[in-house]
């Protein structure tokens, strides 16, 4: 590690810092025109921000990395343009700073109630997508936060051309430009610099790979938004449809496979399995997916592969799913209590009674009743966008928009009371 990137952390922290304290004075209107202005220079730059995401794609072709790593990275024109309706949409959204809730009088005759404040300035570390630049500094600003971005050293000529977009944006309404800073080195010390200025930034967020996310985890002294997994599953009950079971089955595994909410494990009831799993096996085989079972699974459908006990816990991202056959909902949730991720878990069951059942005992940050595990998504939510799925227990949980990107602060009002 060298004193230059100790040194260049620290300003940038303090920085951030300062601007935090200027943008929490900044209304809606404000934010509005920043966001709206850097999208325009976003289209004004178009040209330059593919050209230098070409640097990027060359080197990257030079290092060997991947066509789906490369399809990652691309920015194209279309991309660009992408990326400034991204930022209006955001704008669109309604600001959360500022709305007062739960107020009430007490005997005392003070009112208490709560106010939507920002976290004051976030990090976030990510790998590969270009356009995560665009889309975190957005949410960090409309929800009044300022932010640190450390995008991966593959995307640094395609990060800093947006970063000079951002600021001439920031720049042009009255903002400074320290609002957003782009990490300008690709020196792997910044990120352990970053993860422990907890006096200058409030939360860290990782959007990468299990193996960034988990150094974060355990190196950052600052409080951490994240999940490792996606090990999402859907359990076919006995009451279930056989027209919904499916059809979600089918899209929660196939509509996408590369994402965090996709299935990697379809349990279903023994009572379902020798009506079901054939027809499942036959939509399965039509997208090529490998199948890989359990003993009773695999004694019904004859060209599926045994399942190991590593398959029950692994996160495939790709055209493979596990299926295990269980005895009724109670095994299927000892099951997901057991190898689930606490991301997102499903019931297709047209019984109410085990669906409100199955709501209130399994431990994920979205519960499903009927409908795919592809919709844990904060647009799907309607948050407007997402800066992540967070499985943690504090603060934010589940898909994080705007508001899980704030903190609230106790307000009193009162006319000249005193305790007695």
């Amino acid at each position: 590690m060298t004193f230059d990137v100790v040194t260049y952390m620290a300003s940038v922290g303090q920085q951030a810092r300062q601007a935090a304290r200027l943008l929490s004075r900044a209304d809606s209107g404000l934010k509005n025109r920043a966001l709206l202005a850097i999208a325009e220079v976003l289209l004004a730059k178009s040209e330059i921000l593919t050209q230098e995401n070409a640097k990027d794609l060359s080197a990257g072709r030079s290092n060997g990395l991947d066509s789906a790593l490369l399809d990652r990275l691309a920015l194209t024109s279309d991309g660009v343009i992408a990326m400034a309706e991204g930022l209006r949409q955001v704008a669109a959204l309604q600001d959360p700073i500022g709305e007062i809730t739960d107020m009430s009088h007490r005997p005392s005759g003070i009112q208490v109630g709560k106010m939507r404040v920002p976290l004051g300035v976030i990090g976030i570390i990510y790998e590969s997508r270009p356009n995560v630049t665009a889309d975190a500094a957005a949410l960090c600003l409309k929800s009044g936060n300022a932010a640190i971005l450390r995008g991966g050293s593959e995307a640094i000529h395609s990060n800093r051309a947006i970063a000079v977009c951002i600021a001439e944006g920031l720049q042009a309404v009255g903002l400074p430009a320290t609002t957003v800073q782009v990490i300008d080195t690709t020196d792997r010390a910044a990120v352990g610099e970053l993860l422990r200025a907890k006096e200058f930034v409030d939360v860290i967020i990782p959007r990468g790979g299990k193996n960034l996310i988990e150094r974060v985890s355990r190196e950052s002294l600052v409080p951490v938004i994240k999940h490792l997994d996606g090990i999402c599953h859907v359990y076919i009950d006995d009451d279930a449809d056989e027209a919904k079971a499916l059809k979600i089955a089918l899209n929660a595994k196939t509509h996408r496979y590369g994402v965090c909410n996709a299935m990697e494990t379809l349990l279903i009831a023994h009572s379902r399995a020798k009506e079901l799993l054939p027809k499942l096996a036959d939509l399965y085989a039509e997208k090529d997916v490998e199948l890989r079972g359990c003993a009773a699974s695999c004694a019904i459908v004859e060209s599926m592969i045994m399942a190991t006990a590593e398959d029950w816990d692994t996160e495939y991202l790709a055209p493979v799913l596990s299926i295990r056959v269980v005895a009724d909902m109670e095994a299927a949730m000892d099951h997901i209590e057991a190898h689930g991720s606490h991301h997102t878990d499903v019931i297709v069951t047209e019984n109410y009674s085990k669906a409100r059942r199955f709501l209130r005992e399994v431990d994920s940050s979205s519960v499903v009743v009927n409908a795919s595990s592809r919709f844990a998504d904060g647009f799907e939510y309607g948050l407007g966008a997402e800066i992540g799925i967070s499985t943690d227990k504090l603060h934010a949980r589940g898909p994080v928009g705007l508001e899980g990107l704030t903190s609230q602060k106790y307000v009193v009002l009162g006319d000249g009371h005193i305790r007695q």
